[in-house]
């Protein structure tokens, strides 16, 4: 079964939640504020392992968490964070949200790794809330909650040169034949299942090249999982394009194929390719190798070739033109590590909105860092209470929520938080 995409949800670790405490000592009478401050939650990493060639351990386990901050306590001890989790991964990994479809980092280095979700602050205890006006503040925060999401994994294998062809053209004998790959062979269409990686070596060079399975017409749609298989191709550099000797008409086969590398990806169809003919050891192959190869040259095809994977028949001479066309092509566009910005703030995270929702009846205040402080306020507390309460003036929400027509007992929600508005002070 070929593992080359996965689902999975990923959630930080929450922060650890401040503490109000005082000193109790015996000899101090008036012991300040020691409350500490809770510690922050774990970050979740992806990471490249040049050891894993599949995403086969996403089939097992999708849900991942870091471990969250542990809580403030007293005498000003502050909580240990949470530690960081790191998801290995293979090479060739694309990172996309789920939700949204958007490419968040396209790893490809071993030890690459890439932040995808960050793990929530530990929130403040009383002791950092003291001040020459303010010496036995009871205020402290709660943690905020670690980013969580969904992702999709997509593997595209890191191979500079890819075999492709029609099922039965001969790639997994070919490969075993220039590698030291073993790939399953038989004598049926389809043997294949799951792209396989060789290393070939021509002299002081060496180069990777990947045995896609067999293409069929509407592969570019999906048909025999092609739309998967074509994938492969698009980071490989060189193409050798497998004809089947042996196929009622190898022309016919040749454009089919160009055609769905054309419809899946436009680029495809553009990389140097070296259009091969297998299985000359056969006598009515070698007998029509004349005529199809004219047939190639009228479509623009420059110099084809015909080997027997089987006996090695021009087999070298094939791996010495691949290596000087791998001379020749450009390298593949990847997205450099520091580009693949996973999470972007937003322009302006002071900035808010104040709506009335009908529906359910009460005051909607958006915005992400009022949501944000509304989640972490400890409601427990009356000074934590106020100081939001004067936040909320200072910010200007409280006078867009009385431009709108808020009335006193209306129900207030900002992030998690609800209120009931009173026009005497501060939300209850």
């Amino acid at each position: 079964m070929l593992y080359d995409e996965a689902k999975i949800y990923v959630k930080a670790g929450d922060g650890g939640n401040g503490v109000v405490a005082f000193r109790r000592e015996k000899f101090v009478p008036r012991g300040g504020p020691a409350g500490g401050s809770g510690g922050k939650g774990g970050d979740i990493y992806l990471v490249v392992d040049p050891h894993l060639s599949t995403l086969l351990p996403f089939r097992y386990k999708v849900h991942y968490k870091a471990e969250r901050g542990q809580h403030g306590r007293g005498k000003g001890q502050h909580g240990r964070s949470g530690e960081d989790l790191y998801i290995p991964v293979p090479p060739g990994t694309m990172v996309y949200d789920a939700e949204t479809g958007e490419l968040l980092a396209d790893l490809t280095e071993p030890g690459q790794k890439v932040l995808v979700a960050r793990g929530g602050k530990g929130g403040r205890g009383n002791i950092a809330f003291k001040s020459s006006t303010r010496q036995a503040p009871r205020i402290a925060e709660k943690g905020e909650p670690g980013e969580e999401r969904w992702l999709r994994l997509e593997l595209k294998l890191l191979a500079d040169v890819g075999i492709v062809g029609k099922p039965n053209a001969g790639k997994s004998t070919l490969l075993s034949a220039i590698s030291n790959a073993r790939p399953k062979i038989a004598d049926y269409p389809f043997t294949t299942i799951q792209p396989n990686l060789g290393l070939v070596q021509v002299g002081d060079k060496d180069f990777v090249v990947a045995d896609i399975p067999g293409l069929i017409e509407g592969a570019h749609q999906g048909a025999g999982l092609g739309d998967r298989f074509l994938r492969h191709i698009e980071r490989t550099r060189v193409l050798i394009h497998l004809l089947d000797g042996e196929s009622p008409d190898p022309i016919a086969d040749f454009e089919a194929i160009n055609r769905e590398l054309r419809e899946y990806n436009p680029t495809l169809a553009q990389k140097p390719q070296l259009v091969v003919l297998n299985k000359i050891d056969l006598p009515h192959v070698r007998e029509r190798w004349p005529q199809i190869k004219a047939e190639l040259e009228k479509r623009g095809v420059k110099e084809p070739m015909a080997i027997s994977a089987v006996t090695g028949e021009g087999v070298q001479e094939m791996l010495h033109r691949v290596a000087r066309l791998l001379e020749e092509a450009p390298e593949p566009e990847t997205i450099p590590q520091e580009e693949a910005r996973v999470w972007r703030l937003e322009e302006d995270e002071d900035a808010f909105t104040v709506e009335y929702d009908p529906e359910e009846g009460v005051w909607v205040v958006r915005g992400k860092a009022i949501e944000r402080l509304a989640n972490k306020t400890n409601w427990d507390y009356y000074d934590a209470i106020m100081r939001f309460q004067r936040i909320l003036d200072r910010r200007g929400i409280t006078e867009a929520l009385e431009k709108a027509g808020v009335q006193e007992g209306d129900t207030v929600r900002i992030g998690d938080v609800e209120l009931v508005w009173s026009n005497e002070g501060a939300p209850e």
